[in-house]
């Protein structure tokens, strides 16, 4: 069973930085997918960045990108996102979510709904942790 455990969130005010931490369990992040979400409520659940571990490949959504950094942790089995320069529309809560994919297919995991729309699914997700951000 797979358990995904989030942690690093709170408030700040614009142009703040948080780094936020994602632990899996019951989970190989070896070869395989790790991507951050976040939902506001009354809003769909939208990619923020994925991580695949086999070669690294990364990806971010346009609102983030170049602000934002995703990134492995090796010691805890999981992801860190590095948020800076963050505004007030970063408010959210954010969730860590894995999917698992064929070894070496890395479309698997930008294609993986909720990210893309393809076969595959990020299935299991983490309890959240909000981010909120001051103006």
């Amino acid at each position: 069973q797979v358990q995904l455990v989030e942690s690093g969130g709170g408030s700040v005010q614009a142009g703040g930085s948080l780094r936020l931490s994602c632990t899996a369990s019951g989970y190989s992040l070896n070869d395989n997918c790790m991507g951050w979400f976040r939902q506001v409520p009354g809003k769909e659940r939208e990619g923020v960045a994925i991580l695949y571990t086999g070669g690294g490949h990364t990806r971010y959504a346009d609102s983030v990108r170049g602000r934002f950094t995703i990134s492995e942790d090796n010691a805890n089995n999981g992801v860190h996102l590095q948020m800076n320069n963050l505004t007030p529309e970063d408010t959210a809560m954010y969730y860590c979510a894995t999917v698992n994919v064929r070894p070496g297919h890395w479309l698997d995991c930008i294609t993986a709904r909720p990210w893309g729309n393809g076969a595959y699914i990020y299935a299991d997700w983490g309890q959240g942790t909000q981010v909120t951000v001051s103006s």
